[in-house]
């Protein structure tokens, strides 16, 4: 027996060691595509590009920055051909694990080298963009041409990259007028796992240019709103809308969450706004805690910044300055609306309108320093990452037609309701982001605030002078425990309603939502692309 046991130990040494042999080969092999500097195998770096914002699991062999096209192709072809998971990730903003790896040796592909404007052609009205571009600097670049895209990013757009938003799909800038992030773009380079590159959309015809999305079967879509389980985006071309020079923004105060629903979904379906957006009692007390003065006076000068006129962004700034906090101490649930037209008439009829709703649904006027801060200050620092004393910021959504979300609404306080007790005693504090996406969305997003100690993602992105000046929190499994139990009671309340998701990522039920036939077609999609499943295991389901 001792001599089998001997024997048994003797083959587990080889095989391990045949196996850090074969790793140890392919990380020469990726060092030689893409140069030592863009193959990371340190601990410290294995350990921060394989977590998002709420989950850290098991870290990465390696994490490889390759710099173009061609060099992703090669890379993902000899990381897939070496049987090796291999994993895409953007600016790392998500929060359903996307591109957390499920297997030990996985490579994952951090993006962000690809980050250039490809091109800017006025005339047809498209902007192609390295896919590792993030949705500021795509909007630096625009800046002073008098177009945009119609979506144009979201608030964590100073690290979340295009890539990122359109596998994940994406809301905030332009939404309630012009959709998702996959809304708005018309064509795609996508490198599969074997390493060939497909185009799509009219790109994809060899004597053509990428002006337009449908050519054929949608292409485009089948690659968006992936999880990274289809390929990697490695370019994405926009269409491109002119900027409309016309904005204003008008807030209001509500009673209860149905008053409030009640009036964003009336705006949404008017189709009045670019983005609308509320929050519980609870959620808008933390953001006004967590904002410091210093940060007030910063974002106050990119108010003056913004005016159309001198005299506009004085009045504009003064407003703000003497409005100060106080104005939202009586406040229950807000509303925000931000409109932007071609003319001041058209801006004028929008603002009329929406003080209609926002009255007849019980909305009580307030000033609106809210929006235009942060209309004025789009892509801020990630500070909000984290609760005012330095808790976890854990967020969970589900989309939903308009007729059900004040009944989603209702069951998800009777979900955190039953649970009240356990949330209490470890001190988890529960907010709600509202929001409205085209005339057709209603977007519910309760946030948990967990007492619980931060990752290394949490330590990269906030400001050092934020996290010196916040208390935080030892590890705190328990706590942790209430909140995953609870964030998975309303995934399962939002299957059971039909709700959507999303970044859908390794968390939400895509496959087991779907009915037999359309499930099948997606796992015959996947084994055309990706037949041994080597891109981003997990995502969307697929082991």
């Amino acid at each position: 027996m001792l001599a089998a046991w001997k024997h048994a130990l003797m083959n587990l040494e080889a095989i391990m060691s045949l196996a850090e042999s074969q790793d140890d080969s392919l990380i020469e092999q990726l060092t030689a595509l893409l140069g030592s500097e863009h193959v990371l195998s340190d601990e410290a770096s294995c350990v921060l590009y394989s977590q998002d914002v709420y989950t850290k699991s098991i870290p990465a062999m390696a994490v490889i920055r390759p710099g173009n096209t061609q060099e992703l192709s090669a890379a993902v072809a000899a990381v897939a051909a070496s049987g090796h998971a291999v994993i895409p990730r953007g600016g790392g903003m998500s929060y359903t694990r996307g591109y957390v790896p499920v297997e030990a040796g996985s490579v994952v592909v951090d993006m962000q080298r690809m980050d250039r404007i490809v091109e800017l052609n006025t005339e047809d009205m498209y902007v192609t963009v390295e896919c590792g571009c993030t949705w500021k600097a795509l909007n630096d670049a625009l800046e002073g041409s008098g177009l945009r895209t119609p979506y144009w990013g979201t608030l964590s757009g100073i690290h979340a990259t295009v890539g990122g938003g359109l596998s994940q799909n994406s809301i905030f800038w332009g939404s309630a007028r012009f959709g998702t992030a996959a809304d708005s773009v018309i064509g795609l380079e996508v490198v599969l796992g074997d390493g060939s590159i497909v185009k799509t959309g009219a790109g994809a015809q060899t004597q053509g240019s990428p002006f337009f999305r449908h050519y054929g079967p949608d292409l485009t879509g089948l690659f968006s709103c992936d999880a990274g389980a289809l390929g990697f985006k490695a370019v994405a071309t926009f269409r491109l809308v002119p900027v409309r020079e016309h904005r204003d923004a008008v807030s209001f105060d509500f009673e209860d969450h149905a008053s409030l629903i009640a009036a964003m979904s009336r705006i949404a379906r008017a189709e009045i706004a670019d983005e609308v957006f509320g929050f519980d009692p609870y959620l808008q007390s933390v953001r006004m805690q967590r904002e410091s003065i210093m940060s007030d006076v910063k974002k106050l000068a990119g108010v003056l910044k913004s005016g159309k006129s001198l005299v506009a962004s004085i009045k504009d700034g003064a407003k703000v300055a003497m409005a100060g906090r106080g104005f939202m101490d009586d406040v229950k649930f807000s509303m925000h609306v931000m409109i932007e037209e071609k003319s001041a008439a058209a801006l004028a009829a929008g603002l009329g309108e929406a003080r209609r709703i926002c009255e007849d649904c019980g909305g009580r006027e307030i000033e609106n320093s809210i929006p235009k801060i942060i209309r004025a200050n789009p892509f801020t620092p990630l500070n909000n990452m984290v609760g005012p004393n330095g808790e976890r910021w854990v967020p969970i959504h589900t989309l939903l037609p308009h007729s059900k979300a004040r009944r989603v609404t209702e069951r998800t306080h009777a979900v955190l309701e039953r649970h009240r007790e356990d949330l209490e005693k470890h001190g988890i504090g529960t907010g709600f982001l509202f929001a409205a996406v085209s005339t057709n969305c209603f977007v519910l997003e309760p946030v948990f605030f967990t007492p619980d100690s931060l990752n290394e993602i949490h330590q990269e992105y906030v400001e050092d002078h934020v996290l010196k000046k916040l208390p935080g929190f030892e590890s705190n499994p328990a706590a942790s425990e209430v909140t995953a139990r609870v964030r998975q009671a309303l995934i399962d309340l939002y299957e059971e309603e039909g709700g959507i998701h999303m970044q859908i990522g390794k968390s939400y039920p895509y496959q087991s939502g779907l009915d037999p036939d359309s499930l099948s077609l997606v796992e015959r999609i996947k084994a055309a692309v990706d037949p041994d499943r080597r891109v981003n295991p997990g995502a969307l389901g697929f082991d």
